[in-house]
C-alpha cells in the first residue's frame, strides 16, 4: 500500500456569503486555498467557480461540510447545503460528494485564526478556508485510520 493517496480531495465549507476551500493532492495533509465570494443574485456563478476549483485541482472526491445542529440534526443550513451540494452533483455528473460534519468548525478556524495573531479585519476572508481546511483533515484523518 502506498503511503500516499491516487484521490485528490477538495474541500468545501459553503456559507451564505462565502464558501472556503481546501484540497489535498497527498490524501495526508489538507492545505487551505481559498474562498468563493458568492453571488447572493447568482448561484450558477456559484457552481461554476466551484467546478472551475475541482477542475483546477483534479479533484476526485469532493467533501462538502454539513453543518449540524449540537443534537445532530440538520437544520435550515444544513438544508441548504444539502440543496447547494445537489446542484454541484447535477452539475459535475459522477462526482464523488462527501458529506462531513462540520460542527463547531467555524469557531475552530476562528480560534486558530486568533492564536496566529490574525488581525480581526482579516479573519473574516481567512476563516472560511480555514474551516474549509479543518474539514477536510478531519475527514483525512479520519479516512486514514480505517485503512
Amino acid at each position: 500500500m502506498s503511503l500516499f493517496s491516487t484521490e485528490k480531495y477538495i474541500a468545501f465549507d459553503v456559507g451564505d456569503r462565502r464558501i472556503g476551500v481546501a484540497v489535498s493532492s497527498s490524501g495526508i495533509i489538507a492545505d487551505a486555498v481559498g474562498y468563493i465570494q458568492r453571488d447572493p443574485n447568482n448561484q450558477k456563478k456559484d457552481i461554476d467557480t466551484v467546478r472551475e476549483y475541482i477542475n483546477k485541482y483534479s479533484a476526485t472526491v469532493i467533501v462538502v461540510g454539513l453543518p449540524k445542529n449540537m443534537n445532530g440534526t440538520l437544520g435550515p443550513q444544513g438544508e441548504k447545503v444539502l440543496a447547494f451540494t445537489k446542484k454541484i452533483e447535477e452539475a459535475i455528473p459522477g462526482s464523488n460528494v462527501v458529506f462531513w460534519d462540520e460542527r463547531l468548525t467555524t469557531v475552530a478556524a476562528t480560534n486558530t485564526l486568533i492564536e496566529g495573531g490574525v488581525r480581526r479585519s482579516d479573519r473574516k476572508t481567512k476563516v472560511d478556508k480555514v474551516a474549509a481546511a479543518l474539514i477536510l483533515q478531519s475527514y483525512l484523518d479520519y479516512n486514514s485510520m480505517r485503512h
